[in-house]
């Protein structure tokens, strides 16, 4: 096989590319954002990628999550994850864990193993939890606002949490953290309102989500992992 990563290494060089091969990344959540997260640090070339996530693949996700085809409906999103970065890097490392990561299993888990945590989870108290034990054990975490009802990827954007505007969610986590006394997380967030969803009935509730955004989300997440590993983007 050619050398796949020749198009890297001739933009940031060999011995940066040579830091990501020896670099080990936790990603928390395979949806929508994670995973384009896990691909992008698949192709920039990232070694050791563990995943967690407790869900399985359905035929809601197929319009926007990229490990979602009609072959893998019903497959855990942890091990869908597994065989496609395998398909494109053998070489790749890839840890499933199939686990919905709360406060009560937390423990169980060192995160000071990691050079680098994302968080694309959806739930407040797992957000909470992944950027308090990110931050204890010493390693660069980012994590991801809401991405649901919003079309425009020009809309997002990277700040420190306490500088995060517009996004509900944000607001929420904003609020929390400061109640834990954290502070200096980057997220990547969205500063388009929210679009009212098109639904009534058995759809009312339901968060309206196209591709677009989520896996621009994604992508920005990885790049600054990437960028922070090989030394050229500084993060809290």
């Amino acid at each position: 096989m050619k050398d796949f990563f020749l198009r890297n290494r001739l933009l940031i060089g060999d011995a940066a590319a040579e830091k990501l091969k020896n670099s080990a990344v936790a990603l928390f959540g395979a949806g929508g954002v994670g995973g384009f997260a896990a691909e992008a640090l698949c192709r920039a070339g990232v070694g050791h990628i563990t995943v967690f996530d407790n869900d399985v693949i359905e035929e809601t996700n197929l319009n926007r999550q990229i490990i979602s085809t009609v072959n893998t409906i019903g497959k855990d999103k942890t091990q869908a994850i597994k065989e496609r970065l395998a398909s494109i890097n053998p070489s790749v490392k890839v840890t499933a864990e199939k686990v919905f990561y709360l406060p009560e299993n937390a423990d169980k888990y060192d995160l000071s193993q990691f050079d680098f945590v994302l968080d694309a989870v959806d739930t407040v108290t797992a957000k909470i939890e992944i950027i308090k034990r990110a931050k204890a054990a010493g390693v660069p975490v980012i994590t991801c606002m809401g991405t649901g009802g919003k079309t425009d990827v020009t809309a997002l954007a990277v700040a420190d949490i306490e500088k995060t505007t517009v996004c509900p969610l944000a607001k929420v986590m904003r609020r929390e953290l400061k109640k834990r006394n954290i502070t200096g997380v980057k997220a990547v967030y969205s500063t388009e309102p929210v679009v009212k969803p098109h639904a009534d009935g058995e759809n009312a509730g339901v968060i309206p989500s196209m591709i677009f955004v989520p896996a621009a989300a994604g992508l920005i997440m990885a790049r600054e992992a990437v960028f922070y590993i090989i030394g050229e983007k500084p993060i809290t």
